[in-house]
């Protein structure tokens, strides 16, 4: 057979190596117990690759899901519940499936509506991981139900956790930092350009007082010649 999967038909040895040379690939005997043994011209690292990853994949697929069973009570105390549940949803979240019994006792079995209250609060506590496969029947006087592992929900939930973690950034917060920034940076250059320069320290000695002119003596003054009236002229 060659590299196409085409026949090329019955073909000696050595010739069927030339070809496989030409190719530039094996020659793999891929059927010993016919008569002619039938051989292939292919890349054996190749096939031995993609044989190596279906086998790793029929692995995955019949991977072994074990059954848990968690017990409860219709009188549980809210503690107990809440350790009892968080258990079964690790359980989920390992791809377990879980099988939740609840007991009653003496008159219990007259208010099966508490133990479905009780069955209903676990399903409303782990519908984040799992879902409901079988639904709560009453089997003598214990009430069963089982959770199968979710895994949409399971990825729903740890890509929501995310987002809360790390909340996205929106153009709008982005503009408005951007905006502050410049804002504190313009700010802080009118403060530099603005902060006056500092004066030289004032010297403690004493400024000389400025010298001032000599008193003048003030001379008698003539008294001011009155003028003639033209009574006086006549």
């Amino acid at each position: 057979m060659g590299p196409d999967g085409q026949q090329i038909g019955i073909v000696p040895l050595p010739e069927a190596l030339t070809i496989a040379r030409e190719h530039d690939l094996d020659l793999v005997e891929v059927a010993a117990q016919a008569n002619p043994p039938v051989c292939r011209i292919m890349d054996y690292g190749k096939y031995k690759y993609e044989a190596a990853q279906k086998a790793k994949e029929s692995r995955r697929k019949a991977s072994n899901v074990s059954i848990k069973e968690m017990k409860y009570r219709p009188k549980i105390s809210k503690g107990d519940f809440d350790t009892k549940t968080r258990k079964v949803e690790r359980f989920l979240e390992e791809g377990h499936k879980v099988k939740v019994t609840l007991t009653f006792r003496g008159r219990e079995m007259q208010h099966p509506e508490l133990g479905r209250r009780i069955v209903d609060d676990v399903v409303e506590a782990v519908q984040h991981v799992g879902r409901v496969e079988i639904f709560p029947r009453v089997d003598g006087r214990n009430m069963t139900m089982v959770l199968a592992p979710d895994r949409r929900a399971q990825a729903a939930s740890e890509r929501i956790r995310r987002e809360t973690a790390t909340p996205a950034e929106t153009p709008a917060n982005r503009t408005n930092r951007t905006q502050t920034n410049n804002t504190s940076g313009a700010r802080a250059t009118d403060g530099q350009a603005a902060r006056p320069a500092a004066a030289p320290p004032a010297s403690r000695a004493a400024t000389p007082a400025t010298p001032t002119s000599p008193p003048q003596p003030v001379s008698a003054a003539a008294p001011p010649e009155r003028s003639r009236s033209s009574s006086d002229s006549g």
